[in-house]
């Protein structure tokens, strides 16, 4: 799909283009002038060009700086930090792409891809183990007050320690290579994200051929030095300081092997990092350790978490807190405790239902298809009571041509520093033994290295009459899995008074009335 040299620009007719700094669109699906898109390369510049057929007025975005997201099937919005005009120079403008049929719409979409690769391309080839000047793809798609944070987080020896010290975590991974000697002895490995170095220690253990360390944070220099203090392993590791989305390697792969699971599997998005790895330095049938994940989940019903955090907004109930009124808050304080995805260990009995799960293919998905994850759900409940959430956790195959090892972070299995995540109901769901729930979790990335998450479960009609379908209740939230609740001690034995509960529901209904 990427133009060939002597393919100057590329043209598409949208339905409409309205710019998010205005009300007004450029143009109408009814419009007699439609809005011309237009790919092309204008003095070593790759852009995008806005404009009405019929009129020299228009604006460009570099694409070099710009990026497209999906909004529906013939929707989209395109972003850019920089534009063409002086005034704005120094702002991020963006606008809303609508499309006549999802021919169009998807074929903008691969064009748009595939010319935004070749305006971040292009340069000189690099040195081993150098980063570009440019802007990375890493850099269009995470803003650079959250990259910061995030190297300078995991550059500490305190975090690493904790990671080291989940010994459910480093033991199983130590397990899944060494049981596996016949995939790693003789062979060339890419640990991605390597931090401490500790896995690529593990790989050069198995009989390496050679481990290369890919490292953006600080920590790579940590690595040198604990690599450096194991001389035997040493001679056969190379620690390289940058990201994987920049770096270059002297040769190809034959075994990936990373630690790029965060809360839900997905946050912090290096998984997306792994899969660019995969592209960029993994031979034909090369081993991917992990291989496979999966995200397991099942409606919890837990009376006193639900009670904990309606409670934390009623701080915001007082009337006369040194003579101010603080109601006015009340509704938007409340919103925001359920906005954070609760982490923490529970008990399993806590479930209502059998869970389920939705498989990711490490080796099969591609990068694009973690900006937007969907799973429809469908459960059966086994017991009766309130439905207060999701729980969810994960899992991941190691898949080694002698041992096939999962790691599960599963409630009730030995706890590890994932935990558990739960996403709590603002109106929970009276659920009946045998009775069905629906619904749907849908996971959006965002800049910012993680997920929104928009989560809906409805109860289906129970009993006489279930066959004929419908909807008896319905409840749904959206939280932000980079801000959560870290949970990790839970008080006992405390009882839970049934006027308690009326009180609060009471609350939640003025909650509900002033949003």
């Amino acid at each position: 799909m990427e133009p060939p040299p002597s393919m100057k620009q590329q043209e598409f007719t949208l339905a409409s283009v309205t710019d998010l700094s205005s009300s007004s669109s450029s143009s109408s699906p009814s419009s007699s002038s439609p809005v011309l898109a237009t790919f092309s390369c204008v003095n070593e510049v790759t852009e995008l060009r806005f404009q009405e057929s019929e009129s020299a007025h228009g604006f460009s975005f570099d694409l070099s700086f710009t990026q497209l997201f999906k909004l529906g099937p013939l929707q989209f919005i395109c972003v850019s930090d920089s534009s063409d005009s002086i005034k704005e120079s120094s702002f991020s403008r963006g606008v809303v792409i609508k499309f006549r049929d999802e021919k169009e719409s998807k074929g903008f979409s691969e064009s748009f891809e595939e010319w935004t690769k070749d305006a971040v391309g292009k340069g000189s080839s690099l040195a081993n183990g150098t980063v570009s000047d440019g802007k990375s793809k890493f850099d269009n798609k995470i803003e650079a007050a959250s990259a910061k944070m995030y190297f300078h987080y995991y550059g500490q020896l305190l975090h690493q320690q904790n990671m080291l010290q989940d010994y459910v975590r480093t033991g199983t991974y130590h397990a899944a290579v060494m049981e596996n000697r016949s995939d790693f002895s003789g062979r060339v490995v890419v640990d991605v994200g390597a931090g401490s170095g500790i896995l690529s220690m593990f790989a050069a253990l198995a009989g390496a051929k050679h481990v290369y360390a890919v490292e953006a944070s600080e920590m790579a220099d940590y690595a040198r030095k604990l690599i450096a203090g194991n001389p035997l392993l040493a001679e056969r590791i190379t620690v390289i300081k940058g990201k994987i989305e920049d770096i270059e390697l002297p040769e190809k792969a034959d075994v990936l092997i990373s630690e790029p699971m965060g809360t839900l599997l997905v946050n912090e998005r290096m998984l997306e990092t792994y899969v660019i790895a995969r592209d960029r330095f993994l031979s034909p049938n090369g081993k991917m350790f992990p291989t496979v994940g999966r995200i397991h989940m099942a409606p919890f019903s837990d009376e006193f978490l639900f009670v904990e955090m309606a409670n934390k907004a009623l701080f915001w109930q007082q009337q006369n807190y040194y003579g101010v009124d603080l109601t006015p808050l009340y509704a938007s304080a409340h919103q925001g405790y359920f906005s954070q995805p609760v982490v923490d260990a529970f008990d399993p009995r806590l479930l209502v239902a059998p869970p389920m799960f939705h498989v990711i293919d490490f080796t099969q998905m591609k990068e694009e298809q973690f900006y937007e994850i969907d799973v429809p759900l469908k459960f059966t409940a086994s017991v009766c009571g309130r439905v207060h959430g999701l729980a969810c956790w994960f899992d991941v195959l190691f898949d080694g041509s002698t041992v096939q090892r999962w790691f599960t972070t599963a409630p009730g299995a030995p706890t590890t520093h994932w935990y558990q995540i739960r996403c709590v109901l603002s109106q929970p769901i009276h659920v009946m033994a045998g009775q069905e729930l629906t619904g749907r979790l849908h996971l959006v990335a965002h800049s910012a290295q993680s997920y929104t998450i928009n989560l809906t479960l409805s109860a289906k009609m129970w009993g006489p009459g279930a066959n004929q379908g419908g909807i008896l209740q319905t409840s749904s939230c959206k939280l932000d899995l980079k801000e959560p609740y870290y949970r990790m001690s839970q008080p006992q034995d405390i009882q839970i008074q049934s006027d308690d509960l009326e009180e609060i529901e009471l609350l939640q209904q003025n909650a509900n009335a002033q949003l």
